[in-house]
């Protein structure tokens, strides 16, 4: 009996002795696996995080290519962007620009604003682009692959070692206009399963700015400029008016007009003298030109008036920049050559507008901004000058 009693307590005791062991042993298998687990989680999370960085490092490098060529201030700082500055920023062996000007038309706009277009290295200006490349047939979106001499030579000039290429279209109203090119020295840099949208959106904002850059080389051969101040004139503002309400119209923005007059400005003339008051008009333009952004629109609206358009700004932005030109204007007298400083006010009408989309009559939307602002301009005027008013509002802002 005692040796059964016996055996049966060291059989429990093993149990209990083995089993605790066998308990211990997956809990420490859960904790190495969790640890393992864990570490993993990190490893992941570094990783994303190290994706984040170098996207938003993409982003933004790419954010400053289509500013460049967008901030462009005519056809010969667009074209040395397009061709240099995206060389240097994507490390390619050569950068062209093809552009088809059967009319010679942006030539003359180049060679008038003082660049002959040999002058400018990568640039090529066709009559045609049948026969310059095989691809230009059916260019609708980028083409990425390996170089040809024997296709691409006329589209790369000189010897660059070019191993691989993006042909990428430029396009005005649907129309193949010509082509931003970029060479690469590795094969494998341009190959056609390469994803193109970026390049495709690069080829857009080009594009655009090519666009823009023509026009205004237009405008400015179309005696669009105030001789005195060297502001664009009245012509123009109506021109781009229209231009910017329908860009308003599409992007549902809002468009705010500034109206700006010098206040007392015949006592100017009539104390000082007209040429006097030139000079006046002249160093108001350079202060206001000195407040407004590149994407800002200014002219000489006629006598002693000027107008600012907004594109994309709301009402109480275009106050503040409203009250930095009124305060920029009167806060340092103007020297005249042949008389003593006069110190000059100026009062500022507001208006704006969220063009309807279903108004295709932009001039007479035009036409309507610039009267409202007018009125503005008069209830600034009549509440003392040397203030800005807002239509809206109906009163001035001090």
């Amino acid at each position: 009996m005692w040796l059964a009693a016996a055996t049966k307590r060291s059989l429990f005791d093993k149990r209990r002795i083995f089993g605790g062991l066998s308990s211990e042993s997956v809990f420490m298998g859960q904790e190495i696996n969790q640890s393992g687990e864990l570490e993993r989680l990190r490893a992941q999370l570094a990783e994303l995080h190290t994706k984040v960085a170098r996207n938003e490092g993409i982003l933004h490098k790419s954010q400053q290519r289509e500013l460049a060529l967008l901030q462009a201030d005519d056809l010969r700082a667009l074209f040395r962007t397009m061709i240099n500055t995206l060389a240097k920023s994507y490390d390619l062996a050569q950068v062209t620009v093809v552009i088809c000007d059967p009319e010679h038309d942006i030539r003359h706009l180049l060679v008038a604003g003082g660049t002959q277009p040999e002058d400018l290295a990568g640039l090529l200006f066709v009559d045609a682009l049948v026969g310059l490349a095989p691809q230009y047939a059916t260019l609708a979106k980028p083409w990425l692959g390996p170089y040809s001499a024997s296709d691409h030579s006329l589209v790369f000039s000189g010897k660059r070692n070019i191993a691989s290429i993006a042909m990428i279209p430029l396009v005005h109203k649907d129309k193949l206009v010509g082509s931003l090119n970029f060479g690469s020295t590795d094969e494998s840099r341009f190959s056609r399963d390469y994803a193109t949208d970026f390049l495709a959106h690069l080829g857009l904002i080009a594009s655009f700015a090519l666009e823009n850059a023509v026009n205004r080389a237009r405008l400015l051969r179309s005696g669009f400029t105030d001789v005195l101040t060297g502001w664009h004139n009245r012509r123009y503002l109506q021109v781009r008016l229209i231009e910017e309400l329908a860009r308003a119209r599409r992007d549902s923005s809002n468009l705010v007009c500034l109206m700006i007059d010098i206040d007392r400005f015949k006592h100017v003339n009539d104390t000082h003298g007209h040429a006097a008051g030139d000079e006046v008009l002249c160093e108001l333009a350079q202060r206001i030109e000195a407040e407004v952004r590149a994407s800002d629109i200014a002219a000489r609206y006629g006598g002693e008036e000027f107008v600012v358009l907004l594109p994309n700004t709301d009402t109480d932005s275009g106050v503040l920049l409203a009250e930095r030109i009124r305060l920029s204007i009167s806060s340092t007298p103007i020297d005249l050559r042949y008389d003593e400083p006069v110190t000059i006010t100026a009062s500022v009408g507001i208006a704006s507008v969220v063009p309807d989309p279903e108004d295709d009559d932009f001039k007479t939307a035009g036409d309507a901004l610039i009267a409202r602002a007018d009125v503005a301009l008069y209830s600034a005027k009549a509440a003392g000058r040397d203030r800005v008013a807002v239509e809206s509002a109906n009163a001035a802002v001090a």
